[in-house]
């Protein structure tokens, strides 16, 4: 199954809500930075990233974003410090 290349970004006031989310997205990706999140994902994946994410938000205080990059945008992706980009990696069996 193939995987999407999703960045997640967030900004919520609560301190407990941004820490239990934090904590859930560890399950999902890479921290870039405190709320930047990247993740290599399948569908149904994603689909569970995205519905633990509505359980901890409160939708009219807090603010996530989902940026899906295509393969050639991901390889353009450049970073000064930090985790090395998240990619598939492939697997040969002999």
């Amino acid at each position: 199954m193939a995987k999407t290349f999703v960045i997640v970004a967030y900004d919520i006031p609560d301190d407990r809500r941004r820490t239990r989310l934090h904590k859930a997205l560890r399950n999902y990706g890479t921290p870039v930075q405190y709320s930047v999140f990247e993740c290599l994902l399948d569908h149904r994946e994603l689909a569970r990233m995205k519905s633990h994410v509505r359980r901890i938000i409160k939708p009219r205080l807090d603010h996530v974003r989902y940026y899906t990059l295509c393969g050639a945008c991901v390889k353009r992706v450049e970073s000064t410090l930090g985790p090395e980009v998240a990619h598939e990696v492939d697997v040969i069996i002999l």
